[in-house]
């Protein structure tokens, strides 16, 4: 373990692999755990605004630039940042896509499978795999309330969230069956305010920095499932309870 003071308290140095880095919730993330000493290896497509991110703190990150919808490239960059990272205690699979789809054009359906199933799930393997071999770890996916229901006005979005959240859970129930301290955080925002709020109507929008520090909180704690905001757990609890016929008829 790497040991590092941080306003004169020694403290383990986590390494820490945030993907989907670039903007929004990935970023603020990234800049939280910068701030609190840890090493941070960030991703994301747009090369540029990772370096933007590096040259705020050089020293405190690792950057590697790639597209996580090119399946069985993933395992490859993430040897290698971590690698140059000098080992990882947390991943945290930040990144998605998904607009919204009256039409069902089949390609913006494809596209979000690709991405929010194929390319995190990858990803997730290679954790799961990777922490199953060093014998602790922490992986965090980020899903979303979405995918407690289908949605008319996204269904690949909220169909790939409801599979992020089943999946999450089957690796922890692996974990628990292989009697391993590999924990498995879902993490279900509602609207943040970034690119990806795309929905006609929001409510309760969250700034990205106030929903990055409950979910450093959520992380800090291990915890299985966050909201985020917190509040959103009421309209989860709803959402779950309502009828069918009322759901479709919202």
């Amino acid at each position: 373990m790497t040991y590092v003071k941080y306003n004169s308290i020694l403290f383990v140095m986590k390494k820490v692999i945030i993907i989907g880095a670039t903007s929004g919730i990935g970023r603020e993330l990234a800049k939280i755990y910068s701030s609190k000493g840890h090493l941070v290896g960030i991703t994301g497509r747009r090369e540029n605004l990772l370096q933007e991110l590096k040259n705020e703190n050089p020293d405190s990150y690792k950057i590697k630039s790639f597209d996580i919808s090119i399946l069985f490239e993933n395992s490859k960059n993430l040897d290698e940042l971590a690698e140059e990272l000098g080992g990882l205690d947390l991943i945290v699979i930040n990144s998605g896509t998904g607009f919204p789809n009256e039409s069902l054009d089949f390609k913006i359906e494809k596209d979000t499978f690709d991405t929010n199933i194929m390319g995190v799930t990858e990803i997730a393997d290679w954790a799961f795999n990777y922490f199953r071999k060093q014998g602790y770890g922490h992986i965090a996916v980020t899903s979303s309330v979405a995918g407690l229901r289908g949605g008319r006005f996204n269904p690949a979005y909220s169909a790939s969230k409801a599979f992020q959240m089943n999946y999450c859970e089957g690796l922890r129930a692996k974990a628990a069956k292989l009697k391993i301290p590999v924990y498995i955080t879902d993490i279900r925002p509602g609207f943040v305010d970034t690119a990806m709020a795309k929905a006609p109507q929001k409510f309760w929008v969250a700034p990205p920095q106030k929903a990055a520090k409950q979910i450093f909180s959520a992380l800090k704690k291990k915890k299985k499932i966050a909201y985020i905001t917190k509040r959103w757990i009421i309209v989860a609890y709803i959402v779950k309870l309502l009828p069918k016929w009322l759901f479709e008829k919202i």
